[in-house]
Protein backbone atom coordinates (compact mmCIF):
# COMPACT_ATOMS: atom_id res chain seq x y z
CA UNK A 1 0.00 0.00 0.00
CA UNK A 2 1.04 3.56 -0.65
CA UNK A 3 0.24 6.84 1.04
CA UNK A 4 -1.68 8.15 -1.95
CA UNK A 5 -3.95 6.74 -4.63
CA UNK A 6 -2.24 6.64 -8.05
CA UNK A 7 -5.19 5.47 -10.12
CA UNK A 8 -8.39 5.89 -8.13
CA UNK A 9 -8.76 2.19 -7.23
CA UNK A 10 -10.49 1.59 -3.94
CA UNK A 11 -10.68 -1.21 -1.43
CA UNK A 12 -14.21 -1.83 -2.68
CA UNK A 13 -13.04 -2.71 -6.18
CA UNK A 14 -10.04 -4.64 -4.93
CA UNK A 15 -12.01 -6.68 -2.39
CA UNK A 16 -15.16 -7.40 -4.34
CA UNK A 17 -14.27 -11.10 -4.54
CA UNK A 18 -12.60 -11.43 -1.16
CA UNK A 19 -15.12 -13.95 0.16
CA UNK A 20 -14.26 -16.25 -2.74
CA UNK A 21 -10.54 -15.83 -2.08
CA UNK A 22 -10.90 -16.78 1.57
CA UNK A 23 -12.34 -20.17 0.64
CA UNK A 24 -9.07 -21.12 -0.95
CA UNK A 25 -6.81 -19.62 1.71
CA UNK A 26 -8.53 -20.43 5.00
CA UNK A 27 -6.53 -22.66 7.31
CA UNK A 28 -7.90 -25.61 9.24
CA UNK A 29 -5.51 -25.56 12.18
CA UNK A 30 -7.21 -25.73 15.56
CA UNK A 31 -5.40 -24.00 18.42
CA UNK A 32 -6.83 -23.86 21.93
CA UNK A 33 -6.86 -20.69 24.03
CA UNK A 34 -4.22 -20.87 26.77
CA UNK A 35 -5.65 -21.40 30.30
CA UNK A 36 -6.30 -18.14 32.08
CA UNK A 37 -6.31 -16.03 28.94
CA UNK A 38 -8.87 -13.26 28.60
CA UNK A 39 -10.89 -12.27 25.58
CA UNK A 40 -12.14 -9.02 27.12
CA UNK A 41 -9.47 -6.52 28.20
CA UNK A 42 -7.05 -6.03 26.71
CA UNK A 43 -8.21 -6.97 23.23
CA UNK A 44 -5.58 -9.21 21.71
CA UNK A 45 -4.67 -10.39 18.24
CA UNK A 46 -1.84 -12.91 18.09
CA UNK A 47 0.22 -14.18 15.18
CA UNK A 48 0.79 -17.46 13.37
CA UNK A 49 4.00 -19.06 14.59
CA UNK A 50 6.70 -18.42 11.97
CA UNK A 51 8.21 -21.48 10.35
CA UNK A 52 10.96 -22.84 12.55
CA UNK A 53 9.97 -20.44 15.34
CA UNK A 54 11.71 -17.47 13.70
CA UNK A 55 10.52 -14.41 11.80
CA UNK A 56 11.38 -14.43 8.11
CA UNK A 57 13.60 -11.83 6.48
CA UNK A 58 11.85 -8.48 6.50
CA UNK A 59 12.76 -4.87 5.78
CA UNK A 60 11.86 -3.47 9.18
CA UNK A 61 12.37 0.12 8.10
CA UNK A 62 9.81 -0.35 5.33
CA UNK A 63 7.53 -2.14 7.80
CA UNK A 64 7.76 0.73 10.28
CA UNK A 65 6.96 3.18 7.50
CA UNK A 66 3.84 1.14 6.70
CA UNK A 67 2.90 1.08 10.39
CA UNK A 68 3.14 4.87 10.53
CA UNK A 69 1.12 5.24 7.33
CA UNK A 70 -1.54 2.88 8.68
CA UNK A 71 -1.77 4.76 11.98
CA UNK A 72 -1.94 8.13 10.23
CA UNK A 73 -4.54 7.00 7.68
CA UNK A 74 -6.83 5.20 10.12
CA UNK A 75 -6.68 8.03 12.65
CA UNK A 76 -7.32 10.59 9.91
CA UNK A 77 -10.34 8.66 8.68
CA UNK A 78 -11.91 8.56 12.13
CA UNK A 79 -10.97 12.18 12.78
CA UNK A 80 -12.84 13.19 9.63
CA UNK A 81 -15.89 10.97 10.05
CA UNK A 82 -16.41 10.00 13.70
CA UNK A 83 -18.44 13.08 14.63
CA UNK A 84 -20.70 12.84 11.56
CA UNK A 85 -21.36 9.19 12.35
CA UNK A 86 -21.85 9.41 16.09
CA UNK A 87 -22.52 13.06 16.93
CA UNK A 88 -19.74 13.38 19.49
CA UNK A 89 -16.15 14.69 19.47
CA UNK A 90 -13.34 12.36 18.45
CA UNK A 91 -10.15 11.81 20.35
CA UNK A 92 -7.86 9.12 19.02
CA UNK A 93 -6.20 6.54 21.26
CA UNK A 94 -2.59 6.90 22.24
CA UNK A 95 -0.25 4.90 20.03
CA UNK A 96 2.20 3.06 22.25
CA UNK A 97 3.54 1.44 19.10
CA UNK A 98 5.87 -1.51 18.89
CA UNK A 99 7.28 -3.45 21.81
CA UNK A 100 9.47 -6.54 22.07
CA UNK A 101 8.28 -9.67 23.82
CA UNK A 102 7.17 -8.71 27.33
CA UNK A 103 8.74 -5.24 27.30
CA UNK A 104 5.56 -3.37 26.51
CA UNK A 105 3.34 -0.96 28.43
CA UNK A 106 1.13 -2.26 31.26
CA UNK A 107 -2.64 -2.12 30.92
CA UNK A 108 -4.70 -1.21 33.96
CA UNK A 109 -2.05 -2.50 36.33
CA UNK A 110 -1.62 -5.76 34.44
CA UNK A 111 0.87 -6.75 31.77
CA UNK A 112 -0.50 -6.03 28.32
CA UNK A 113 2.67 -6.92 26.46
CA UNK A 114 2.26 -10.57 25.55
CA UNK A 115 4.71 -11.76 22.88
CA UNK A 116 3.33 -11.93 19.33
CA UNK A 117 0.25 -9.89 20.17
CA UNK A 118 -1.46 -6.67 19.23
CA UNK A 119 -3.56 -4.93 21.83
CA UNK A 120 -6.02 -2.16 22.53
CA UNK A 121 -5.92 -1.34 26.23
CA UNK A 122 -9.13 0.30 27.36
CA UNK A 123 -7.94 1.51 30.79
CA UNK A 124 -4.90 3.15 29.22
CA UNK A 125 -6.67 3.99 25.94
CA UNK A 126 -3.74 2.93 23.77
CA UNK A 127 -2.92 0.56 20.95
CA UNK A 128 0.33 -1.39 20.83
CA UNK A 129 1.81 -4.38 19.05
CA UNK A 130 4.73 -6.75 19.28
CA UNK A 131 7.35 -5.85 16.69
CA UNK A 132 7.86 -9.53 15.87
CA UNK A 133 4.11 -10.01 15.36
CA UNK A 134 4.17 -7.38 12.66
CA UNK A 135 7.39 -8.74 11.15
CA UNK A 136 6.02 -12.30 11.01
CA UNK A 137 2.91 -11.27 9.09
CA UNK A 138 4.80 -8.73 7.00
CA UNK A 139 7.28 -11.35 5.84
CA UNK A 140 4.78 -14.18 5.36
CA UNK A 141 1.76 -12.30 4.00
CA UNK A 142 2.62 -8.71 3.05
CA UNK A 143 2.09 -5.10 4.04
CA UNK A 144 -1.72 -5.42 4.14
CA UNK A 145 -1.19 -7.41 7.34
CA UNK A 146 0.03 -4.25 9.11
CA UNK A 147 -2.92 -2.17 7.95
CA UNK A 148 -5.52 -4.70 9.01
CA UNK A 149 -4.00 -5.37 12.45
CA UNK A 150 -3.82 -1.66 13.25
CA UNK A 151 -7.28 -0.91 11.83
CA UNK A 152 -8.77 -3.79 13.84
CA UNK A 153 -7.27 -2.64 17.15
CA UNK A 154 -8.36 0.92 16.34
CA UNK A 155 -11.85 -0.53 15.90
CA UNK A 156 -11.75 -1.60 19.54
CA UNK A 157 -10.77 1.95 20.48
CA UNK A 158 -13.81 3.22 18.57
CA UNK A 159 -16.04 0.74 20.43
CA UNK A 160 -14.73 2.11 23.72
CA UNK A 161 -15.98 5.56 22.68
CA UNK A 162 -19.54 4.45 21.91
CA UNK A 163 -22.62 3.89 24.02
CA UNK A 164 -22.93 0.28 25.07
CA UNK A 165 -26.03 -0.22 22.92
CA UNK A 166 -23.94 0.52 19.83
CA UNK A 167 -21.30 -2.08 20.61
CA UNK A 168 -22.08 -5.54 19.30
CA UNK A 169 -21.94 -8.57 21.58
CA UNK A 170 -19.76 -9.98 18.77
CA UNK A 171 -17.17 -7.30 19.52
CA UNK A 172 -14.34 -8.89 17.54
CA UNK A 173 -16.42 -9.20 14.38
CA UNK A 174 -17.62 -5.62 14.80
CA UNK A 175 -13.97 -4.53 15.07
CA UNK A 176 -13.29 -6.39 11.79
CA UNK A 177 -16.23 -4.54 10.24
CA UNK A 178 -14.96 -1.18 11.51
CA UNK A 179 -11.52 -2.04 10.13
CA UNK A 180 -13.03 -2.64 6.69
CA UNK A 181 -14.97 0.62 6.90
CA UNK A 182 -11.90 2.57 7.98
CA UNK A 183 -9.57 1.15 5.32
CA UNK A 184 -12.14 1.63 2.57
CA UNK A 185 -12.90 5.11 3.84
CA UNK A 186 -9.21 5.98 4.02
CA UNK A 187 -8.82 4.84 0.40
CA UNK A 188 -11.88 6.85 -0.64
CA UNK A 189 -10.40 9.89 1.11
CA UNK A 190 -7.10 9.44 -0.74
CA UNK A 191 -5.13 8.60 2.39
CA UNK A 192 -3.91 5.17 1.25
CA UNK A 193 -3.67 3.36 -2.05
CA UNK A 194 -4.65 -0.17 -2.97
CA UNK A 195 -2.00 -2.15 -4.79
CA UNK A 196 -2.27 -5.38 -6.78
CA UNK A 197 -2.30 -8.32 -4.41
CA UNK A 198 -3.72 -6.44 -1.42
CA UNK A 199 -7.02 -8.32 -1.59
CA UNK A 200 -5.21 -11.65 -1.38
CA UNK A 201 -3.12 -10.40 1.54
CA UNK A 202 -6.24 -9.26 3.41
CA UNK A 203 -7.85 -12.64 2.76
CA UNK A 204 -4.81 -14.50 4.09
CA UNK A 205 -4.61 -12.20 7.13
CA UNK A 206 -8.26 -12.78 8.02
CA UNK A 207 -7.80 -16.51 7.58
CA UNK A 208 -4.71 -16.48 9.80
CA UNK A 209 -6.23 -14.43 12.60
CA UNK A 210 -9.29 -16.70 12.55
CA UNK A 211 -7.54 -20.06 12.57
CA UNK A 212 -3.86 -19.88 13.56
CA UNK A 213 -3.79 -17.67 16.64
CA UNK A 214 -3.45 -18.88 20.22
CA UNK A 215 -5.51 -15.94 21.51
CA UNK A 216 -8.43 -16.36 19.13
CA UNK A 217 -11.18 -18.94 18.91
CA UNK A 218 -14.37 -19.13 16.93
CA UNK A 219 -16.65 -18.64 19.93
CA UNK A 220 -15.58 -15.03 20.46
CA UNK A 221 -13.68 -14.02 17.30
CA UNK A 222 -15.54 -15.91 14.58
CA UNK A 223 -14.22 -18.25 11.93
CA UNK A 224 -12.52 -17.18 8.70
CA UNK A 225 -15.78 -16.90 6.77
CA UNK A 226 -17.43 -14.82 9.50
CA UNK A 227 -14.44 -12.51 9.85
CA UNK A 228 -14.26 -12.01 6.09
CA UNK A 229 -17.99 -11.31 5.95
CA UNK A 230 -17.68 -8.75 8.75
CA UNK A 231 -14.76 -7.01 7.04
CA UNK A 232 -16.61 -6.95 3.72
CA UNK A 233 -19.69 -5.52 5.42
CA UNK A 234 -17.62 -2.54 6.51
CA UNK A 235 -16.02 -2.21 3.07
CA UNK A 236 -19.37 -2.22 1.29
CA UNK A 237 -21.59 -0.40 3.78
CA UNK A 238 -19.28 1.87 5.71
CA UNK A 239 -19.36 2.59 9.43
CA UNK A 240 -23.15 2.62 9.68
CA UNK A 241 -23.30 -0.99 8.50
CA UNK A 242 -21.17 -2.05 11.48
CA UNK A 243 -23.38 -0.52 14.18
Amino acid sequence: MLAQLPDGRSWRTALGWLTIAITATACTTTVSVPPGSSTTEPSRTAQPTPAGGTVGAVDREAMKADEQTAVTAVDAFWRRHFTEQFGQPYQGPRVAGAYKGTNGPPCGGEAASVPFNAVYCRPGDFVAWDDDLMAAGYSQIGDAWVYLIIAHEWGHAIQARLRSDRVSVAAELQADCLAGAALQGAADDGLIAVEPGDSEEIARTLAAVADDYPWTNESDHGNAEQRTSAFNTGVAGGVAACI
